[in-house]
């Protein structure tokens, strides 16, 4: 279920996601590709998406199974956020590596995702498909205890979907700075994969403006993906229960 919720939101958002991370690179949107080919890294995308989802999925029911409940309701909140934060540190082994070829493609709309994957390895070996794994994960972590829980019936998708845009806003700078590490030629300061240097580059360079660079198609795609995401995985499940 949750393999078949993470496929409609990553397809379904994928312009909105392209149009942020051209706003987010170091070379600017137009020179990133601007409009053109927004479908560019698709592919990897529509590999990774149901691995990682499912990933998350199976973490987190399987942690918050173990976790105790109580009948307290100020243990309900704690219990949801650290199995969503486990869920996230697992689902990231998948994403990072789809992310990476993703939004080098993204950025070089002429080079096919076959290209950059096999590329990638060649000139830095795995790790280079694991760069930007803290940035992501302390991202997603973040972004699962600003939302409070994660909701798991259709009816709180909307509330899911304002949680989800207000925690994409906070988590903005987080977000730029992971891709402008996973964008970074080998060898160069952003390479090493440091979040607070990335952070320090960025509002160097380009002040506040720079940290929130893609944030409302971020914003959109967040609520919107928090709405789809979390009732097509209830009804998904539902069908298969």
């Amino acid at each position: 279920a949750g393999g078949v919720a993470g496929v409609c939101v990553d397809l379904i958002l994928f312009p909105l996601d392209t149009v942020k991370t051209r706003l987010q690179s170091p070379q600017g949107f137009r020179k990133a590709g601007g409009f053109r080919g927004i479908y560019a890294g698709v592919p990897s995308t529509a590999i990774g998406s149901f691995p990682n989802a499912a990933a998350f999925f199976i973490t987190y029911e399987n942690v918050k199974s173990l976790l105790p409940h109580g009948s307290s309701s100020y243990l309900s909140p704690a219990t949801h956020m650290v199995a969503a934060s486990l869920g996230e540190v697992v689902a990231c082994l998948i994403r990072v590596p789809s992310e990476v070829v993703k939004q080098r493609a993204q950025v070089s709309p002429s080079s096919s995702t076959l290209r950059i994957l096999s590329h990638t390895l060649y000139q830095e070996g795995i790790q280079g498909l694991y760069r930007g794994y803290k940035s992501t994960v302390l991202r997603e972590d973040l972004w699962s205890w600003k939302q409070g829980h994660v909701v798991d019936s259709w009816q709180s998708a909307v509330c899911g979907a304002f949680a989800g845009g207000f925690a994409a806003a906070v988590t903005t700078p987080l977000d730029v700075a992971k891709t402008r590490i996973m964008l970074a030629k080998a060898g160069s300061s952003n390479a090493s994969g440091n979040v607070l240097t990335a952070l320090g580059g960025i509002w160097r360079t380009q002040g506040l403006s720079g940290l929130f660079a893609g944030v409302v198609p971020r914003m959109a795609a967040i609520s919107l993906g928090g709405f789809i995401f979390l009732g097509t995985y209830e009804k998904t499940r539902q069908l298969l229960l």
